[in-house]
């Protein structure tokens, strides 16, 4: 609504009760739920580095004749 004093129209209301038994606590939590819902777009995920891929083979472990089973294949 405008007025001669203010040329700009007021901003519609976000939320707007419509219950009219409606208690402080009954708003506070509709209110608290959309804020956490958030309007906030979710980070996107870097593309990850083929250096951080995982590995297809299995890793190798210290010991007698590890070197050898190294190369040997599975």
């Amino acid at each position: 609504m405008t007025t001669p004093e203010n040329p700009t129209p007021e901003p519609k209301p976000l939320l707007k009760v419509i219950d009219q038994h409606a208690t402080p606590e009954d708003i506070a939590a509709i209110v608290a739920v959309f804020a956490a819902l958030g309007t906030a777009e979710p980070p996107k995920k870097k593309p990850r580095s083929l250096w951080a891929t995982p590995q297809l083979r299995t890793p190798l472990h210290p010991g007698p004749g590890a070197w050898r089973a190294s190369a040997l294949p599975n």
